[in-house]
């Protein structure tokens, strides 16, 4: 008795594009729907930029080397941590009052 393997691979296909549709369109009404409310704060907004910056950097060392994904994971998480940092010593900053020279 022989096994069509090719045919339960060519159904089994549309049903997973179609979960990945859905789950793209989730993820992009996930990721809308979490900019609405209040101005960013200063800690949010270095968080923000600190991590687009550095997933945006570590893209492109990443590929140089061969690895863009692997890059863009581990610039993107220094790069949020920098932009936190920062962010946060503005906010400080700024709820006391002191001025920047």
């Amino acid at each position: 008795m022989a096994a069509s393997g090719g045919g339960v691979k060519a159904a089994i296909m549309p049903v997973i594009a179609r979960l990945a549709t859905i789950l793209a369109g989730a993820l992009l009404l996930f990721s809308l729907a979490g900019c609405y409310g209040p101005p960013l704060s200063p800690r949010e907004t270095g968080t923000l930029a600190g991590g687009a910056l550095g997933a945006g950097g570590g893209a492109l060392l990443g590929s140089a080397v061969g690895a863009p994904g692997t890059g863009a994971i581990l610039g993107g998480v220094g790069g949020g941590l920098a932009g936190y940092l920062i962010g946060n010593q503005m906010q400080y900053r700024d709820y006391y009052r002191y001025r920047y020279y």
